[in-house]
């Protein structure tokens, strides 16, 4: 599945140097968080490869496949390129395994009841070595030691993030975090 070869051009035109190399940590993250899991490694190197592929051309993407889309994801601007990006990565991309597209898909807004193939995506995203925010270092050890508390942090300080802007929160974002509470209380 995993084939770099052929998508790094087509990636590069999309997301751009910067980007990829973004994408490129992310994998070796997502390896590293792996250690304990034993996860696919293919899929997870599929998965965090592609994770951006639709960032920067959320338009032309949704202009091509957001019909597959539920309407209202549109408004949610800073997460659009996670769902369109699992539609990219599916039609352009040839990837088929819906764990694979799953994690792309979700890798912004998280969702309720996660595999950890889902969280590790999630959460090596937030925490790749070139990510700097007043609370990452927390989160990459949380990270380290168990996925449900580090999402669980992360989760809690991208809302607060959120709020901080007066920008719309994700419904699946807040089913996400009751999930992990109401699980964490039981």
């Amino acid at each position: 599945m995993y084939d770099l070869e052929n998508w790094k051009e087509q990636l590069l035109s999309d997301i751009g140097d910067k980007r990829f190399k973004h994408s490129m940590r992310v994998m070796e993250t997502s390896i590293e968080l792996n250690k304990k899991y034993n996860i696919d490694e293919d899929k997870l190197k599929t998965a965090a490869i592609l994770h951006d592929c639709a960032k920067y051309n959320e338009d032309k993407y949704y202009n091509l496949y957001g019909k597959n889309l539920e309407s209202y994801q549109k408004e949610f601007k800073q997460v659009l390129h996670s769902f369109l990006g699992a539609e990219v990565a599916r039609l352009v991309y040839n990837i088929k395994d819906e764990e694979v597209l799953d994690a792309i898909r979700f890798h912004t807004t998280a969702k309720e009841n996660m595999s950890n193939f889902e969280k590790i995506i999630y959460l090596a995203d937030a925490i790749e070595p070139k990510r700097d925010y007043p609370c990452v270092d927390k989160i990459r050890s949380l990270a380290k030691k168990d996925l449900d508390q580090a999402m669980l942090y992360s989760l809690d300080h991208n809302i607060e993030f959120i709020i901080s802007r007066k920008a719309l929160i994700h419904p699946l974002t807040i089913d996400a975090r009751n999930f992990l509470i109401k699980e964490k209380n039981e």
